[in-house]
């Protein structure tokens, strides 16, 4: 990494560090969805970005995670954080019985993404009826954020969740980085270019694709699990919804799919154009404006830059490949 890149990382690192502030309440709460989104981005690019493996269920794991340290939290006072541990290991095992059937009987591709939605609908329907947690009437934790710190316990003010999504964020971005640097990535790189010539050169590539499904996701479980004590609420048609999926994968498709910072950049765009046309639709009171908008510059996006944003803005700035 050289010295522009450095600058650059220290520099929007300071930002993001400091951010809470200078900015209201309305903004944290703006920032911290673009945290989540870039979190979640970041999960569902292992799996597909680097291992070519497509997904379009993926709130099925955002949903396991939360439910499962919410309801634990809920019903038995579990401490927070062993919630969201063994939401991170159901949700690893679904991923992991899921891919393991995918692959084994040769369901790749469309037919694998396919496959993930009917799973992550399933699970919908199943919690609607599912009264343990609330069903469709839906699962409340009952203690109030704080002002105060409480991070053993998962309860605080928005600031304690931003820094907490940060770090987490921050995380997800090294943990990417560690792995397309060892052998692992570049066989996930090898088998998303060309699966039959990389089982031809000797990968298993059952097991690196089962690796890949399994972390993408257990991490997307973490996420679902802190942002459970966040909301405070959980409703199955919201949280397993294919709307949640769909954006979860928007990000790293429009920052770049493959990219370290990618998914980063893809969420801020979304976020900050989410709520510009939101609050631009409301100027004009004219309904379903803001999809219309929403919609057109994204398929503008896709058309101009199908590479992905974060490729063209990094040559742009000089940043080289470094900074991936």
């Amino acid at each position: 990494m050289n010295r522009r890149q450095g600058l650059a990382l220290a520099l929007a690192g300071a930002l993001l560090v400091a951010a809470p502030v200078f900015v209201g309440p309305y903004l944290l709460s703006v920032l911290i969805v673009f945290l989540v989104a870039a979190y979640l981005g970041q999960c569902w690019n292992i799996m597909m970005g680097f291992a070519g493996q497509l997904s379009i269920g993926h709130a099925l794991y955002y949903g396991l995670g939360a439910y499962t340290a919410a309801a634990l939290f809920a019903h038995f006072g579990t401490l927070p954080w062993l919630g969201v541990i063994l939401g991170m290991a159901v949700a690893a095992l679904v991923a992991a019985s899921i891919a393991a059937l995918s692959f084994r009987f040769a369901v790749t591709g469309v037919y694998f993404a396919l496959l993930t939605i009917a799973f992550n609908e399933f699970t919908r329907i199943l919690f609607e009826h599912f009264e343990w947690v609330g069903g469709t009437a839906g699962l409340f934790l009952h203690v109030a954020q704080i002002n105060a710190t409480d991070l053993v316990h998962l309860r605080g003010s928005p600031g304690m969740f931003y820094y907490l999504l940060l770090a987490l964020s921050a995380g997800a971005l090294w943990l990417s980085r560690a792995l397309l640097r060892r052998r692992i990535g570049f066989y996930w790189l090898a088998i998303r270019e060309d699966e039959p010539a990389a089982a031809a050169l000797g990968i298993d590539t059952f097991w690196m694709k089962l690796a890949a499904v399994t972390l993408s996701g257990a991490l997307t479980a973490l996420g679902g699990g802190i942002v459970a004590f966040y909301d405070n609420n959980l409703y199955p048609d919201t949280i397993f919804a294919t709307s949640r999926s769909v954006e979860i994968i928007t990000a790293p498709i429009i920052g770049g799919m493959g990219t370290l910072f990618g998914p980063i950049v893809g969420a801020f765009l979304l976020t900050t154009m989410g709520e510009a046309m939101t609050d631009f639709g409301a100027e004009f009171g004219v309904p379903g404006l803001k999809q219309w908008l929403y919609g057109g510059a994204l398929v503008a996006i896709v058309l101009l830059q199908p590479a992905g944003v974060w490729p063209w803005v990094r040559d742009r700035l000089g940043l080289g490949e470094g900074l991936r």
